[in-house]
């Protein structure tokens, strides 16, 4: 005779595996991002697309986290209505 709880229920290993899949992906996507972000802040003072790096970074950290993907759309936002703003202001050739 077999229990109920002989049965696989929630804690069954393609459940925890899917857990333990999220919380690695989590840390390498951090590692990644965080890791961009800094080669970036050091690109500002060397030569190199130092802004462009740093927002490939957040776009990196905004696969899991909301607050980066919020910085993200706002910078994007900023640099689209700058780019409006400089394209107004110059003369037509």
């Amino acid at each position: 005779m077999s229990l109920a709880s002989d049965s696989p229920g929630p804690t069954s290993k393609s459940i925890r595996t899917g857990g333990a899949f999220k919380s690695i992906r989590r840390i390498v996507v951090s590692v990644i991002g965080v890791t961009v972000v800094m080669i970036g802040m050091a690109l500002i003072l060397l030569p190199g697309p130092g802004l462009i790096v740093i927002f490939a970074g957040l776009a990196i950290l905004g696969l899991e986290f909301a607050w980066a993907r919020n910085l993200y759309l706002k910078g994007r936002q900023q640099a689209a209505s700058l780019l409006n703003r400089t394209k107004k202001r110059s003369p037509k050739s």
